[in-house]
Protein backbone atom coordinates (compact mmCIF):
# COMPACT_ATOMS: atom_id res chain seq x y z
CA UNK A 1 0.00 0.00 0.00
CA UNK A 2 1.39 3.37 -1.16
CA UNK A 3 0.88 6.53 1.00
CA UNK A 4 0.73 9.85 -0.19
CA UNK A 5 3.64 12.34 0.31
CA UNK A 6 3.62 14.88 2.84
CA UNK A 7 3.69 18.32 0.82
CA UNK A 8 6.68 20.08 1.79
CA UNK A 9 5.99 23.46 3.67
CA UNK A 10 6.11 26.44 0.90
CA UNK A 11 7.04 30.11 1.61
CA UNK A 12 3.74 30.79 2.12
CA UNK A 13 3.24 28.62 5.10
CA UNK A 14 6.29 29.12 6.55
CA UNK A 15 5.37 32.80 6.81
CA UNK A 16 2.03 32.07 8.51
CA UNK A 17 4.17 29.79 10.92
CA UNK A 18 6.71 33.36 11.88
CA UNK A 19 3.05 35.57 12.36
CA UNK A 20 0.36 36.71 9.81
CA UNK A 21 -2.33 39.00 10.78
CA UNK A 22 -5.33 39.07 8.34
CA UNK A 23 -7.20 42.19 7.88
CA UNK A 24 -10.51 41.75 6.39
CA UNK A 25 -11.10 44.63 3.46
CA UNK A 26 -15.22 44.11 3.20
CA UNK A 27 -18.25 45.62 3.99
CA UNK A 28 -20.61 43.69 6.08
CA UNK A 29 -23.39 42.36 3.64
CA UNK A 30 -26.95 43.25 5.42
CA UNK A 31 -30.80 44.09 4.49
CA UNK A 32 -30.69 48.04 3.64
CA UNK A 33 -27.10 48.24 2.65
CA UNK A 34 -25.93 50.88 0.20
CA UNK A 35 -26.79 49.53 -3.43
CA UNK A 36 -26.51 51.35 -6.65
CA UNK A 37 -29.78 52.18 -8.01
CA UNK A 38 -28.50 50.26 -11.45
CA UNK A 39 -28.41 46.76 -9.17
CA UNK A 40 -30.97 44.74 -7.05
CA UNK A 41 -30.23 45.34 -3.78
CA UNK A 42 -29.50 42.95 -0.96
CA UNK A 43 -31.92 40.41 0.84
CA UNK A 44 -31.48 37.84 3.66
CA UNK A 45 -34.24 36.13 5.32
CA UNK A 46 -35.01 32.89 6.83
CA UNK A 47 -36.42 30.16 5.05
CA UNK A 48 -36.27 27.55 8.25
CA UNK A 49 -36.15 28.34 12.09
CA UNK A 50 -34.88 26.62 14.88
CA UNK A 51 -37.80 24.76 16.13
CA UNK A 52 -39.93 24.55 12.62
CA UNK A 53 -39.09 20.96 12.62
CA UNK A 54 -37.52 19.32 15.21
CA UNK A 55 -35.73 15.77 14.96
CA UNK A 56 -36.21 13.26 16.97
CA UNK A 57 -32.76 13.14 19.02
CA UNK A 58 -34.26 17.40 19.58
CA UNK A 59 -31.68 18.31 17.13
CA UNK A 60 -32.54 21.45 14.66
CA UNK A 61 -31.74 23.53 11.91
CA UNK A 62 -32.24 26.94 10.68
CA UNK A 63 -31.74 28.08 7.06
CA UNK A 64 -31.95 31.33 4.34
CA UNK A 65 -32.27 32.57 1.63
CA UNK A 66 -30.49 35.42 0.62
CA UNK A 67 -31.10 37.27 -3.00
CA UNK A 68 -28.19 39.67 -4.20
CA UNK A 69 -27.20 41.32 -7.28
CA UNK A 70 -23.73 40.77 -8.30
CA UNK A 71 -22.51 43.84 -7.94
CA UNK A 72 -23.91 44.78 -4.40
CA UNK A 73 -21.63 45.04 -1.24
CA UNK A 74 -18.06 44.55 -1.56
CA UNK A 75 -17.62 42.74 -5.46
CA UNK A 76 -15.21 42.49 -8.26
CA UNK A 77 -16.51 43.38 -11.75
CA UNK A 78 -15.99 40.45 -14.40
CA UNK A 79 -14.15 41.79 -17.97
CA UNK A 80 -18.35 40.82 -19.12
CA UNK A 81 -19.35 43.84 -16.79
CA UNK A 82 -18.93 46.49 -19.55
CA UNK A 83 -18.67 46.45 -23.23
CA UNK A 84 -17.88 49.66 -25.25
CA UNK A 85 -19.33 50.24 -29.49
CA UNK A 86 -20.75 46.68 -29.31
CA UNK A 87 -16.89 44.61 -27.66
CA UNK A 88 -15.76 42.70 -24.73
CA UNK A 89 -12.45 42.86 -23.87
CA UNK A 90 -10.07 41.31 -26.82
CA UNK A 91 -12.86 42.36 -28.88
CA UNK A 92 -15.40 39.83 -28.13
CA UNK A 93 -18.85 40.31 -29.64
CA UNK A 94 -21.01 41.31 -26.95
CA UNK A 95 -24.34 40.01 -28.08
CA UNK A 96 -22.74 36.98 -29.40
CA UNK A 97 -21.06 36.42 -26.03
CA UNK A 98 -24.90 36.84 -23.86
CA UNK A 99 -26.62 34.56 -25.86
CA UNK A 100 -28.63 32.13 -23.87
CA UNK A 101 -28.63 34.58 -20.59
CA UNK A 102 -25.34 34.00 -18.94
CA UNK A 103 -21.38 34.96 -20.73
CA UNK A 104 -19.87 32.67 -22.81
CA UNK A 105 -16.91 34.32 -22.25
CA UNK A 106 -15.01 36.85 -19.31
CA UNK A 107 -17.59 35.86 -16.68
CA UNK A 108 -16.35 35.83 -12.78
CA UNK A 109 -15.72 32.57 -12.82
CA UNK A 110 -12.85 33.08 -14.97
CA UNK A 111 -11.59 35.38 -12.83
CA UNK A 112 -8.32 33.36 -11.29
CA UNK A 113 -8.14 33.08 -7.57
CA UNK A 114 -5.34 36.09 -6.29
CA UNK A 115 -2.40 35.82 -4.02
CA UNK A 116 -0.09 38.28 -4.88
CA UNK A 117 1.28 41.68 -4.13
CA UNK A 118 -0.81 44.51 -3.04
CA UNK A 119 -0.88 48.47 -2.33
CA UNK A 120 -2.72 50.87 -0.88
CA UNK A 121 -2.08 54.94 -1.94
CA UNK A 122 -4.04 56.82 1.01
CA UNK A 123 -5.29 59.20 -1.42
CA UNK A 124 -7.49 61.08 1.50
CA UNK A 125 -4.28 60.97 4.05
CA UNK A 126 -2.30 62.42 0.93
CA UNK A 127 -4.74 65.77 1.15
CA UNK A 128 -4.74 65.60 4.87
CA UNK A 129 -8.29 65.17 5.16
CA UNK A 130 -10.30 61.83 6.32
CA UNK A 131 -12.57 62.07 3.55
CA UNK A 132 -12.35 63.42 0.10
CA UNK A 133 -14.70 66.20 -1.26
CA UNK A 134 -18.01 64.62 -3.28
CA UNK A 135 -16.72 64.37 -6.89
CA UNK A 136 -13.18 64.95 -6.36
CA UNK A 137 -11.21 63.50 -9.43
CA UNK A 138 -8.09 61.86 -8.11
CA UNK A 139 -5.42 62.41 -11.12
CA UNK A 140 -2.54 60.29 -11.96
CA UNK A 141 -0.74 63.16 -10.26
CA UNK A 142 -2.03 61.98 -7.07
CA UNK A 143 -2.10 58.28 -7.18
CA UNK A 144 2.05 59.18 -8.22
CA UNK A 145 2.60 61.39 -5.65
CA UNK A 146 0.86 58.76 -2.74
CA UNK A 147 2.70 56.05 -3.92
CA UNK A 148 6.14 57.53 -3.55
CA UNK A 149 5.33 59.11 0.04
CA UNK A 150 4.67 55.44 0.99
CA UNK A 151 7.29 54.27 -0.98
CA UNK A 152 5.07 51.86 -2.73
CA UNK A 153 5.02 50.73 -6.39
CA UNK A 154 1.88 48.89 -7.75
CA UNK A 155 3.61 45.96 -9.63
CA UNK A 156 2.59 44.07 -12.90
CA UNK A 157 0.22 41.58 -11.67
CA UNK A 158 -0.53 42.74 -8.71
CA UNK A 159 -3.51 44.83 -7.09
CA UNK A 160 -3.69 48.35 -6.05
CA UNK A 161 -6.11 49.35 -3.89
CA UNK A 162 -7.09 53.13 -3.41
CA UNK A 163 -8.51 54.89 -0.63
CA UNK A 164 -10.98 57.98 -0.36
CA UNK A 165 -12.14 58.06 3.39
CA UNK A 166 -15.72 57.90 1.36
CA UNK A 167 -16.61 54.45 3.51
CA UNK A 168 -17.17 56.16 6.73
CA UNK A 169 -20.59 57.31 4.89
CA UNK A 170 -21.51 53.19 4.18
CA UNK A 171 -23.96 53.61 7.52
CA UNK A 172 -25.74 56.17 5.78
CA UNK A 173 -26.84 54.75 2.13
CA UNK A 174 -28.05 58.07 0.76
CA UNK A 175 -25.17 59.88 1.53
CA UNK A 176 -23.03 57.06 0.88
CA UNK A 177 -24.38 56.43 -2.91
CA UNK A 178 -23.89 60.28 -2.97
CA UNK A 179 -26.21 61.03 -5.67
CA UNK A 180 -26.40 64.79 -5.20
CA UNK A 181 -23.18 65.36 -4.09
CA UNK A 182 -21.06 63.50 -6.31
CA UNK A 183 -18.46 60.98 -4.68
CA UNK A 184 -14.97 60.99 -5.28
CA UNK A 185 -12.99 58.51 -7.78
CA UNK A 186 -10.27 57.91 -10.38
CA UNK A 187 -10.21 59.95 -13.62
CA UNK A 188 -9.16 58.44 -16.85
CA UNK A 189 -6.11 60.29 -16.48
CA UNK A 190 -5.75 58.12 -13.02
CA UNK A 191 -6.89 54.90 -14.92
CA UNK A 192 -4.17 55.14 -17.49
CA UNK A 193 -1.91 55.80 -14.76
CA UNK A 194 -2.94 52.07 -12.90
CA UNK A 195 -3.00 50.89 -16.58
CA UNK A 196 0.58 51.22 -17.09
CA UNK A 197 1.74 49.52 -14.83
CA UNK A 198 0.21 46.08 -15.57
CA UNK A 199 -1.77 45.70 -12.53
CA UNK A 200 -4.67 43.04 -12.36
CA UNK A 201 -7.09 44.31 -10.48
CA UNK A 202 -7.76 47.91 -8.57
CA UNK A 203 -10.23 48.57 -5.62
CA UNK A 204 -11.60 51.53 -4.05
CA UNK A 205 -14.05 52.54 -0.97
CA UNK A 206 -17.28 53.88 -2.88
CA UNK A 207 -19.62 52.52 -5.16
CA UNK A 208 -18.29 53.24 -8.45
CA UNK A 209 -14.48 53.28 -8.42
CA UNK A 210 -14.19 56.40 -10.51
CA UNK A 211 -15.25 60.07 -10.05
CA UNK A 212 -19.42 60.66 -9.57
CA UNK A 213 -19.84 64.58 -10.72
CA UNK A 214 -22.36 66.03 -8.07
CA UNK A 215 -25.84 65.33 -9.82
CA UNK A 216 -24.97 63.19 -12.77
CA UNK A 217 -25.06 59.85 -11.42
CA UNK A 218 -23.49 57.26 -13.09
CA UNK A 219 -24.06 59.32 -16.26
CA UNK A 220 -20.87 57.86 -18.38
CA UNK A 221 -17.90 55.68 -16.93
CA UNK A 222 -15.18 56.01 -18.93
CA UNK A 223 -12.85 54.66 -16.53
CA UNK A 224 -14.67 51.60 -16.78
CA UNK A 225 -14.14 51.21 -20.05
CA UNK A 226 -10.44 51.88 -19.60
CA UNK A 227 -9.90 49.36 -17.06
CA UNK A 228 -12.58 46.94 -17.95
CA UNK A 229 -12.98 46.73 -21.82
CA UNK A 230 -9.22 48.63 -23.05
CA UNK A 231 -7.25 46.76 -20.52
CA UNK A 232 -8.57 44.02 -19.13
CA UNK A 233 -8.10 45.06 -15.17
CA UNK A 234 -11.01 44.08 -13.13
CA UNK A 235 -12.25 46.44 -10.32
CA UNK A 236 -13.26 46.07 -6.86
CA UNK A 237 -16.16 48.38 -5.15
CA UNK A 238 -16.89 48.96 -1.95
CA UNK A 239 -14.13 48.45 0.03
CA UNK A 240 -13.50 48.77 3.45
CA UNK A 241 -9.96 50.26 3.72
CA UNK A 242 -10.56 51.54 7.56
CA UNK A 243 -7.87 49.63 8.92
CA UNK A 244 -4.93 49.50 6.57
CA UNK A 245 -5.67 53.36 6.69
CA UNK A 246 -5.65 53.77 10.53
CA UNK A 247 -2.50 51.53 10.60
CA UNK A 248 -0.76 53.21 8.20
CA UNK A 249 -0.13 49.70 5.65
CA UNK A 250 0.68 50.76 2.36
CA UNK A 251 1.88 47.07 0.94
CA UNK A 252 0.99 43.77 1.94
CA UNK A 253 0.08 40.31 0.46
CA UNK A 254 -3.77 40.80 -1.58
CA UNK A 255 -6.38 37.74 -1.54
CA UNK A 256 -9.08 37.08 -3.16
CA UNK A 257 -11.10 34.40 -4.93
CA UNK A 258 -13.90 34.87 -6.67
CA UNK A 259 -17.26 32.89 -6.50
CA UNK A 260 -17.48 30.34 -9.50
CA UNK A 261 -20.72 31.56 -10.56
CA UNK A 262 -20.58 30.55 -14.77
CA UNK A 263 -21.10 33.48 -16.66
CA UNK A 264 -21.87 36.64 -14.36
CA UNK A 265 -21.17 39.74 -14.74
CA UNK A 266 -19.22 39.94 -11.25
CA UNK A 267 -19.75 38.49 -7.46
CA UNK A 268 -19.59 39.79 -3.91
CA UNK A 269 -16.41 39.04 -2.40
CA UNK A 270 -14.37 39.36 0.55
CA UNK A 271 -10.95 40.22 -0.30
CA UNK A 272 -8.50 40.42 2.27
CA UNK A 273 -4.87 42.08 3.16
CA UNK A 274 -2.40 39.48 5.09
CA UNK A 275 0.49 41.22 6.97
CA UNK A 276 2.66 40.79 9.58
CA UNK A 277 1.59 40.48 12.63
CA UNK A 278 4.47 42.95 14.17
CA UNK A 279 3.35 45.56 11.17
CA UNK A 280 4.09 49.30 12.90
CA UNK A 281 1.33 51.06 13.18
CA UNK A 282 1.50 54.65 11.96
CA UNK A 283 4.40 56.65 13.56
CA UNK A 284 5.79 53.67 15.30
Amino acid sequence: MTHPTAARPDALLAAVGQGVEVLDLAQPLANGIPCSPNHPGFRMALTRRHGDMVRPDGGSAAAEIIVTGGHVGTHIDALAHVSQDGLLHGGHDCMEAQTGGSFSVHGVETIAPMICHGVMLDIAGLHGVDCLDGGYGITAEDLATAAEKANVTPTAGGVCLINTGWSRWWPQPERYLGTESGVPGVTAEAARWLAQHEIRAAGTDTTAFERIQPGRGHAVLPVHRIMLVENGIHIIEHMRLTDLVDRGIAEFTFVLAPLKIVGATGCPVRPLAAVSAAEPARGD
